[in-house]
């Protein structure tokens, strides 16, 4: 059988093929091995899966002498403030994040609250590859407890960054686009304490996908004249497990996930002085408004494990990737759509403006992300070739090849969670952006 994809922080398969309940419960024994004592969380996000894929985990993990807590549907950035608020030794979350429905997968978080780094990961894989497992006897087996709450902490924390009363003034409408996926559970529930009026599509966690489940401008064609119909001031599309959100203007505008990251940032910056931190496929946007509020940038590696070493490593305020997840440590190492729904209604409620007026006051790029198919055997000599092409380029080999012009960059590399090469550009107007990444594939799939 085929080994699923596996990256520093989990993997994800096809149910029943790449994923089954063997390869579940041996992964997530070869991550408890290295665990410190205590319970370790497991939930799950609304696809169908999941139900057989948690009981599987949670019998292995009992099986081994684990104690588990059982979180049930939960998002994936509220099992990070789970885990810490339980003082348990770690968590996994069962998801695909924004994967057709015939995936499925496993997150792995450390006691910090956090996707494990690198380093803890390759270690779970190779433990995981050796296949040696030791069963514990009858009296020696683990249990399992639910917990109370589960999201009733997350929304304790993610509250006490904003200024609640001067949202709830506002009164705002706000359209939940959940999908059917995890996120309703917190997301309606946040909204509310906001004072928000909450029109919810997608509630009912159970992986039915209305549309495709990653939250970009083709997949959400069809929401686009909701909003107007509905009057609502905005409306926010989260990925199955909740940590990444886009956003649609009242006007029916898809502003994407690019602008998630870059408004809370200018609101954060408004508030907190500190450095930032995002990975090096995101928009200058937000480069840009660290330089503007005189705050260092910092730039890391694609994964969000990387972004949250590099945050902690310069201590940043604020953090993410531009795949539309923000990362603020006050509540949690881990990307978080709650986060972006919270600060975004801050900023509109602190400005008096729209969230169209927000976006549009930010320094303006077009981006570019395409998929190009290459053998994995031909990627490092097509990015060889890639850099030897453009020697007018700062050429950074980070993660992948990035390539930095005066006023426009490209950045070409393998996925960590799918079988292709992703080439991600970004320059003043949409042509430039798409001659780079039509260059770069031209190149590529000549070598």
């Amino acid at each position: 059988m085929a080994e699923p994809i596996i990256s520093v922080s989990g993997l994800r398969g096809v149910v029943g093929e790449t994923l089954t309940p063997e390869v579940a419960i041996r992964y997530v024994i070869a991550f408890s091995n290295a665990a410190p004592s205590g319970p370790l969380v497991v939930a799950r996000d609304g696809r169908a899966s999941g139900v057989m894929l948690a009981e599987a985990v949670r019998a292995g993990l009992h099986a081994v002498g684990r104690t588990t807590i059982d979180a049930g549907i939960a998002a994936t950035p509220t099992i990070g403030v789970l885990v810490r608020h339980a003082r348990a030794a770690g968590g996994i979350q069962i998801s695909a994040s924004h994967n057709p429905p015939q995936y499925n997968g496993l997150k792995l978080f450390s006691e910090q609250g956090r996707v494990i780094p690198a380093e803890a990961g390759r270690a779970v894989l190779q433990r995981y590859r050796e296949d040696s497992i030791r069963w514990v006897r009858h009296d020696r087996l683990g249990a399992g407890r639910p917990s109370d709450d589960a999201h009733a902490e997350h929304l304790r924390a993610v509250l006490a960054t904003v200024d609640v009363e001067r949202i709830r003034q506002r009164r705002f409408t706000v359209i939940l686009d959940s999908n059917h996926g995890a996120g309703s559970r917190l997301g309606e529930r946040l909204l509310k304490a906001l004072g928000c009026e909450v029109i919810t599509l997608g509630g009912q966690p159970d992986g039915c996908f209305e549309h495709p489940p990653e939250p970009i401008a083709e997949n959400l064609v069809s929401l686009l004249p909701r909003i107007r119909d509905l009057g609502a001031d905005a409306l926010f599309c989260q990925d199955p497990d909740a940590d990444r959100l886009a956003v649609i203007d009242a006007q029916g505008r898809y502003l994407g996930e690019e602008y998630t990251l870059a408004i809370c940032v200018e609101h954060i910056l408004q508030e907190r002085q500190g450095a930032i931190v995002a990975n090096c496929s995101t928009s200058r946007m937000t480069q840009d408004i660290a330089a503007r509020h005189g705050v260092p940038f910092y730039r890391s590696a694609v994964g969000e494990a990387n972004v949250v070493d590099c945050m902690l490593a310069h201590d940043a305020v604020f953090g993410g990737e531009g795949n539309g997840g923000p990362i603020d440590p006050r509540v949690g190492l881990v990307r978080d759509s709650f986060v972006g729904m919270a600060q975004l209604l801050a900023a509109m409620a602190k400005r008096g403006l729209p969230i169209s007026r927000l976006a549009d006051e930010l320094p303006r790029y077009a981006i570019e992300k395409t998929k190009v198919e290459v053998a994995a055997d031909k990627v490092a000599a097509g990015l060889d070739a890639l850099a030897r092409k453009s020697p007018d380029a700062k050429a950074d080999w980070m993660d992948g090849l990035r390539l930095d012009w005066p006023d426009r960059w490209l950045l070409v590399r393998a996925s960590n969670t799918e079988p292709i090469v992703r080439a991600i550009a970004e320059a003043p107007d949409p042509a430039g952006a798409k001659e780079l990444c039509r260059r770069a594939a031209e190149i590529l799939v000549r070598v």
